[in-house]
């Protein structure tokens, strides 16, 4: 009978165990979900204007999955130079599922761009949502082969360097990607001149950065090359970065068995936050991306774009963005808000003023270095540390 009882007692320690374990992991959980857009869209049918003296940018999206800042600060900085015609193309004129986390329209599928018979200037290739050789999409590898030429600049950012390997145009060329997944692609594809420490690498019109936060140094100096220095730098102004496309220099440390360590006892241990971004019409598309993905790499137990409604919002830049849920069936620790002077006077009805996050934009501070300011008061130096790590941001 005794021994009945400690057994019984044995499981139930056990059970409360796998139980606590199981919503302590939570985060990881969150962090390796790509969430389904499960909504009807009720998407205006855009057609965007092309102006044939500009140059134009293609940025592919995946639908079923792209990396958010890989994608959309490029799209911000190009469209900023205001000599250029940008559109983000996907297989599908449907939701591209955004890591992390929103879900955007492209304004065009692959079809639609082919009828509508314009050229491509350079194109973009972000991280995408085939993680080996075997699962790359030959629609979007074929496509860009496609519409690849001697003239086409092609910008391949962080793992996009996977998509850009499968196409065989960067064989013999240099590239780069993210330092924690470097080395196993360059097993995976041999036949590139995989190079590392390095932000932005180029081989004539072929273009690669390292990972995530690199894609800003990546789109700069294609608007060196493309537009000329003067206005490279009015675009670097506007978001308040300082880099130069000669200072191409960067410590490529992929994370470590320390840095997991310090992210498990974070999750196990720490106080993991539910984090909302409220979309808003008008919002910088670099900001934006900037926040949700440095902010996903904190492992919160939930991040979600959120609006007041479930109604989809347009960018600065024209983007259609639709968020992950609404105010109304979220309520977050944290709900950042990049336009606080827009702040609508309802929201003050839905969550209380304390968890409201403000960025100041008038403050002259690259919105990545804002985050992770904010990010060491919370957690530390040492976690801020990983962080960057997994941002590529060294």
């Amino acid at each position: 009978m005794r021994n009945n009882k400690l057994t019984y007692g044995i499981l139930l320690v056990i059970g409360i165990t796998m139980i606590w374990f199981f919503h302590a992991c939570a985060p990881v959980r969150e962090f390796m979900r790509w969430k389904t857009f499960n909504g009807t869209p009720n998407f205006p049918d855009q057609r965007p204007y092309f102006d044939s003296v500009k140059k134009t940018v293609v940025i592919i999206a995946d639908n079923d999955g792209t990396e958010i800042f890989d994608l959309m600060a490029p799209y911000y900085l190009f469209s900023a130079t205001e000599k250029a015609n940008v559109y983000v193309v996907a297989g599908k004129k449907a939701p591209v599922i955004m890591r992390k986390g929103l879900f955007l329209l492209p304004h065009f599928s692959f079809g639609e761009f082919d009828s509508a018979g314009i050229n491509a200037d350079v194109i973009v290739i972000p991280n995408l949502s085939a993680m080996d050789a075997r699962h790359q999409n030959p629609m979007i590898v074929d496509w860009i082969k496609k519409h690849y030429h001697d003239s086409t600049a092609i910008l391949s950012v962080c793992d996009g360097a996977l998509t850009a390997a499968a196409t065989g145009i960067y064989d013999g060329k240099l590239l780069t990607a993210h330092a924690s997944d470097y080395a196993d692609m360059r097993k995976q594809y041999s036949k590139p001149l995989w190079v590392n420490n390095l932000r932005v690498t180029r081989s004539g019109n072929l273009y690669s950065t390292a990972g995530v936060s690199n894609a800003t140094d990546g789109a700069l100096a294609i608007i060196d090359t493309l537009f000329g220095r003067q206005t490279m730098l009015q675009v670097s102004k506007l978001i308040y970065y300082k880099s130069s496309p000669e200072q191409t220099a960067h410590k490529s440390i992929p994370v470590g068995f320390s840095d997991k360590m310090t992210i498990g006892k974070k999750v196990l241990l720490g106080k993991n936050r539910q984090i909302g971004v409220l979309l808003e019409n008008g919002a910088n598309e670099l900001e934006l991306a900037a926040v949700l993905d440095t902010y996903n790499r904190t492992f919160p137990k939930s991040l979600e774009s959120v609006t007041l409604t479930d109604s989809s919002v347009i960018t600065g830049y024209g983007l259609t963005l639709l968020p992950t849920t609404s105010l109304h069936k979220f309520h977050p620790d944290e709900l950042h808000v990049l336009q606080p002077d827009k702040l609508p006077s309802k929201i003050q009805t839905l969550v209380d003023s304390s968890v409201i996050v403000r960025y100041d934009r008038q403050q002259p501070q690259y919105i990545i270095d804002a985050c992770l300011n904010r990010i060491r008061l919370q957690y530390g130096p040492k976690y801020t540390k990983v962080v960057k790590l997994l941002l590529d941001y060294n």
